[in-house]
């Protein structure tokens, strides 16, 4: 099992924790650090929390984070560099799962930003326990554990953390919000198992009307689409867009609003395909006559200059960002 570790009080109680949990039952955990090298010293703890965990018989592998850095935007950037050096390097090792230390105090800061962007029950669900990518499983395991009992673990075993000093930055929202979220935010268990079960749904509904077409599209069944309502129609949408455009975040919801009535309108025949053509989150939507049955779809690809990117082997959209619950993800193939 992998676990990503910045050195910090939460991912190295999940590294010990996780050490423990795989040592009784005869597995091997290794530690992926991720350097951004956005400060100075940042080398230097990495360095020392490779000897801290080498220590305690933790195997580890650093990740740098290379090349120029964003003037703007860091947070963000570092988050999306971070993720994509952790699932590189799971899927180098063969490691299926991805453990992250995510905990109930995040968990309400995170409800909380996105209460207050007004998101959709999707976003007040909070972070799923249980995400499948295309490279790996992500697990966060501590979800419902406070950060508190994380600190006593870490002190009962006189290991001693590093506290990045990001984490206090006002200028970052979460910063801000920490140790304070709105009561009014706090996370509901009961949310994230409605989620689960909308996303196995949504999950059986793309099986029976999703086609893939090689190398790099998606196509709709067109007269499918039209025994969706809106939001099953605008969440399958939002998939399938987020996962052809290898994106993190799924697109605004004033834009996928108005794709989905385009999606959904009726047909005008008067024009021709082409001029019925339209974008969202840098994938182009086109409604093409199938070639054998002359069935109407929506072919979704990527826009120009974005294909090529997927992995030799894999499949188009294994259930990547299909958040599931305690039973085994449905996986489209």
């Amino acid at each position: 099992m992998a676990v990503g570790v910045s050195g910090g009080r939460d991912s190295l109680s999940l590294a010990f924790l996780t050490r423990e949990w795989a040592a009784d039952r005869g597995g091997r955990v290794l530690a992926l650090i991720v350097d951004h090298g956005l400060r100075p010293q940042s080398s230097a703890e990495v360095e020392a929390t490779r000897a801290l965990l080498a220590r305690h018989d933790i195997s580890s592998e650093v990740l740098a984070w290379s090349g120029r850095k964003p003037d703007s935007g860091i947070q963000a950037a570092a988050r999306s560099a971070r993720y994509r050096l952790l699932f590189e390097a799971c899927r180098r090792h063969g490691i299926l799962h991805l453990l992250l230390g995510h905990h109930a105090d995040d968990q309400a800061e995170t409800v909380a930003m996105r209460a207050a962007r007004a998101t959709g029950p999707d976003g007040l669900a909070g972070m799923a326990a249980v995400v499948e990518h295309r490279d790996a499983r992500l697990l966060r395991p501590l979800l419902a554990v406070a950060r508190m009992r994380l600190t006593a673990t870490l002190m009962e075993r006189g290991v001693r953390w590093i506290d990045d000093p990001s984490n206090a930055d006002p200028r970052f929202e979460r910063s801000r919000l920490r140790g304070r979220p709105p009561a009014k935010a706090t996370h509901r268990p009961s949310a994230a198992a409605d989620r689960a079960a909308r996303d196995r749904s949504l999950a059986d509904i793309a099986l029976a009307i999703l086609d893939l077409e090689p190398p790099d599209a998606v196509a709709l069944d067109r007269a499918a689409l039209e025994g969706l309502d809106q939001p099953q129609a605008a969440r399958l949408l939002s998939r399938v867009v987020q996962a052809l455009g290898r994106r993190d975040h799924p697109p605004r919801r004033d834009r996928l609003d108005r794709a989905t009535a385009r999606l959904l309108r009726p047909v005008d025949r008067g024009k021709s395909g082409k001029s019925q053509d339209f974008t969202l989150s840098e994938c182009r939507l086109m409604l093409r006559r199938a070639p054998d049955d002359h069935r109407l779809r929506w072919i979704v690809r990527p826009e120009n200059g974005r294909k090529g990117r997927e992995q030799a082997g894999q499949p188009l959209v294994p259930a990547a960002f299909f958040a599931c619950g305690t039973k085994a993800a449905p996986h489209l193939k």
